[in-house]
């Protein structure tokens, strides 16, 4: 399995890095690990659609 860091997730997935880490940090992103200072998410890992949208909109 290959492991990205959150700079080029958070280019995949067209967010911010520190949001990409945010959702490490809070354990929603399955696979992810902490490398040292880094997390390293799963290449395969799904996005979350609209984790904070509560309305729809």
């Amino acid at each position: 399995m290959r492991y990205l860091p959150t700079t080029q997730v958070g280019e995949k997935w067209n967010c911010s890095p520190r949001w990409v880490a945010e959702l490490c940090e809070g354990g929603r992103i399955k696979g992810a690990q902490k490398a040292g200072s880094t997390w390293i998410i799963p290449e395969d890992a799904d996005r979350l659609a609209g984790a904070r949208i509560k309305n729809g909109r």
